[in-house]
């Protein structure tokens, strides 16, 4: 049976046409899924019955089954969503005063397995399909308003997620097609109609599918650059070894020529005596210069087994200040969530690894000095 969920407009359009009807049906029954949250084709009315009984036999609306429902003291609330397998992935909402903005994974686990972060260290399984990315939003907006979700926007007839970060557990490149297709859900009028700028993609740096993404669905761009040279870069993030920092920064400014924003964020986590010193500032200034891009300092945020420490407070406004006198804007990110761990970083679920990442990797030890050396990729 096909899982309507896991289809797209120009999916739902070809499936409509296998039925002998025509393309209008698709945005009917988009509407349905993804606005309406229908759980049951017998709910569509204006569908007529025979073609409900004709979509019935051969489709099914099938979402991925939440195991918990979690919310922190702050009002950030994670699912945890059984992906099957033994595999289960969370996603984050994060209410604002101005926003509502939800953190959605892309694969069970990641196979980039980035030194500080703990979906990293968890291992790969597999990628989502793209109902299971789509259902985490679906689910979203649906638990929000059962639960009476209030904000002025969902008292004008919004849904209560009104931005999506695909930046939850996995690497979103590295599950192009499925990725792209939720992206033109999340994008669709009949779906979920958020804005390019409302809806962004972080990316460890996979070069050649952030160009694939630069013509086929441009958004809001993120990238996770976590080191200002290639040697540390290297050991922090293992893709570096593939696609160095040269080759990351010229295809960031080749996306911006497609981008709905005309800056790229860069995310970079602050390391107590690893990458967060005076000259590492600087040289984070000297690598960025040519590139037009926004800066968001990331506090570390623990998990067992890490090896990092956070750095502190007055050694991220240190940093910050470097950055900001030499005319870059840089964020300090506000941790939420963290007593769930639903901060960034902190996303694990469960995950069947297939790498064997766990048995095979030593811990990590980060000095106060110097970088430490961490695990290479496998």
């Amino acid at each position: 049976m096909i899982n309507l969920l896991d289809l797209d407009a120009a999916g739902l359009t070809a499936l409509f046409a296998d039925l002998g009807e025509k393309p209008f049906r698709a945005a009917q029954v988009s509407r349905w899924l993804h606005q309406r949250f229908a759980t049951d084709i017998g709910e569509m009315t204006d569908l007529a019955r025979p073609l409900r009984e004709r979509l019935a036999g051969v489709a099914e609306i099938r979402d991925p089954t939440v195991i918990r429902d979690t919310t922190a003291a702050d009002g950030t609330r994670k699912w945890l969503f059984d992906v099957g397998g033994g595999n289960a992935v969370e996603a984050v909402y994060i209410p604002e005063d101005d926003r509502g903005t939800l953190c959605v994974s892309s694969q069970a686990g990641c196979a980039l397995d980035c030194a500080f972060c703990s979906t990293g260290r968890q291992g790969f399984s597999r990628n989502l399909t793209v109902a299971e990315i789509v259902g985490q939003l679906r689910h979203a907006n649906r638990a929000l308003l059962a639960d009476g979700a209030t904000a002025p926007w969902v008292e004008q007839g919004r849904a209560p997620v009104t931005n999506v970060v695909m930046m939850g557990m996995g690497e979103p490149l590295a599950n192009f097609d499925a990725v792209v297709s939720a992206l033109s859900l999340f994008l669709d009028d009949n779906a979920y109609g958020l804005s390019r700028r409302r809806v962004t993609l972080s990316t460890s740096g996979l070069v050649p599918a952030l160009d694939r993404l630069r013509e086929a669905c441009p958004v809001a761009l993120a990238v996770s650059l976590h080191a200002p040279d290639d040697a540390l870069r290297d050991r922090l993030v293992p893709i570096n070894r593939k696609y160095p920092l040269a080759l990351l920064l010229a295809a960031c400014r080749r996306y911006l020529e497609r981008a709905p924003r005309d800056f790229v964020t860069f995310e970079y986590v602050m390391l107590d005596g690893v990458n967060d010193s005076d000259a590492q500032a600087r040289a984070l200034v000297a690598l960025v210069r040519g590139t037009p891009c926004k800066l968001n300092l990331i506090p570390f945020n623990p998990f067992t087994g890490s090896g990092f420490a956070t750095s502190p407070r007055a050694r991220v406004l240190a940093f910050q200040k470097i950055l900001m006198d030499a005319g870059i804007v840089t964020t300090i990110r506000k941790t939420r969530g963290d007593d769930i761990d639903a901060a960034c970083g902190q996303l694990a679920g469960q995950v069947r690894d297939r790498t064997n990442r766990r048995r095979r990797m030593p811990p990590v030890v980060a000095a106060s000095a110097a970088p430490a050396p961490v695990p290479a990729a496998h």
